[in-house]
């Protein structure tokens, strides 16, 4: 009986330390590191927000844009994972505002994950619709440039690869000579772009474990990254960067163990 209740008694304060995880906000900031003498004068600065999980989440629109004060933001990047329901899209609509009031000099774009492809098609166009509507740029296995002081950087947006939606051919199609930065949300598909060149990729999908404690081992089936130890964070692969963010929401439970919600910024060099 004494048992039982020491055991309910640690569940609860598990349970309890990490639900008030779910709102301990992290803005990480990367500096992206380059070998080129010419980008070192020309950067872009990323605000890279992925897995929202609008029916677990517990930062609020207002705490979101407080963690990113007065800081620089040439360009926002979502990567997918926004709502699982039809009823959640009006409770995404206040992140979007706020976060257009950045007013990012070269714009905002998201792509999808595996959740946002639950919905219906009717209600996955309107989610689409909303992100479009509130200045958002949807990438479906497409491309965008723009010039930065001159320099021409396109934005390639992969769709999410665990629903089978990537198209890699599809997504670099009519891609430009300069600067390569991917948006995606599953990070494994980097294992299959050794055709495809990239100078920086962004990604989430793994919430950094969630409940990353002792190791994220339920993550297993979710792709050969994760028994290379690569669940979040910065990495290489054959030289190229990509960086897996921890997420702003939850799946299952509204509890984190072992991570954090998390917002970066990404100082990019652009050649």
């Amino acid at each position: 009986m004494y048992i039982g209740l020491i055991i309910l008694i640690l569940l609860s304060y598990f349970v309890y330390k990490g639900y008030q995880n779910t709102h301990s906000l992290v803005l990480n900031e990367i500096k992206v590191e380059t070998d080129s003498e010419t980008s070192k004068n020309t950067s872009l600065n990323i605000l890279h927000i992925s897995d929202m999980h609008i029916e677990n989440i517990s930062v609020t629109p207002e705490r979101l844009i407080e963690s990113i004060d007065s800081k620089r933001i040439d360009l926002i990047a979502l990567t997918g994972d926004f709502l699982d329901r039809k009823r959640s899209i009006p409770k995404l609509i206040p992140y979007l505002e706020v976060l257009s009031e950045l007013q990012p000099v070269y714009g905002a774009y998201a792509v999808f994950g595996n959740h946002d492809y639950i919905l219906s098609r009717k209600s996955f166009a309107w989610l689409k619709k909303v992100l479009n509507e509130h200045g958002f740029k949807t990438l479906q296995n497409e491309n965008k440039q723009i010039q930065v002081q001159g320099k021409c950087v396109n934005i390639i947006g992969i769709d999410n690869f665990s629903t089978n939606h990537s198209d890699l051919l599809r997504a670099f199609d009519g891609v430009e000579e300069g600067s390569n930065l991917v948006l995606t949300h599953d990070p494994n598909v980097v294992l299959k772009m050794n055709e495809y060149h990239f100078d920086y990729l962004l990604s989430g999908h793994f919430h950094g474990g969630q409940i990353h404690w002792p190791k994220p081992y339920h993550l297993r089936k979710m792709g050969k990254l994760v028994k290379m130890n690569m669940v979040k964070g910065l990495h290489l692969l054959n030289g190229r960067p990509f960086y897996i963010s921890e997420g702003l929401g939850q799946t299952g439970l509204n509890i984190r163990v072992g991570s954090r919600p998390e917002v970066t910024i990404h100082h990019l060099p652009v050649e």
